[in-house]
């Protein structure tokens, strides 16, 4: 496919309240939580890049836990298609918390899952390549097929 879209165009910011049921018996949020943000985001992500009304995840390939959001605090998602294969696109997803009364913003995960784009009848569909405009964008871009690779050498262990 020759069409291009500029990673912005993926770009998906969601904010959302931790609330009591979200946390654990130390007041931080459960990471399985987290985990459901992450995949919601992604999929947005995904689905604003190809056009589509549906993207299912292929893999969750890393989360790093950096930090707590605890209870009180809202926490901001930003998610961006950062490389595409034929049909999957890598979507990196990085979530933030902040405390309102503090103004204390803090890095709390960040991860990177691949979405496939699939038509009506759940069958993947070809993408538009994607390319950076930021330096941050630059760097994704340029790091992803470093990470494409990664997830091969796991996949092949798996078997």
């Amino acid at each position: 496919m020759s069409e291009q879209k500029p990673m912005s165009e993926s770009r998906t910011i969601q904010s959302k309240l931790v609330l009591p049921p979200d946390t654990n018996h130390i007041e931080s949020i459960f990471g399985g939580k987290v985990l459901s943000y992450i995949d919601e985001i992604a999929a947005i992500s995904a689905m604003k890049h190809a056009g589509t009304r549906a993207a299912i995840t292929a893999s969750i390939d890393s989360v790093d836990f950096v930090s707590p959001a605890l209870l009180g605090d809202v926490i901001e998602l930003e998610a961006v298609v950062t490389s595409v294969g034929r049909t999957s696109m890598e979507v990196f997803i990085s979530v933030h918390s902040k405390n309102l009364v503090t103004g204390e913003v803090r890095l709390t995960t960040e991860s990177f899952c691949t979405m496939v784009a699939v038509d009506d009848t759940n069958r993947p569909i070809p993408v538009a390549e994607v390319y950076p405009e930021t330096e941050l964008e630059k760097r994704l871009f340029d790091t992803a097929p470093a990470r494409r690779e990664l997830r091969k050498q796991r996949r092949l262990m798996k078997h």
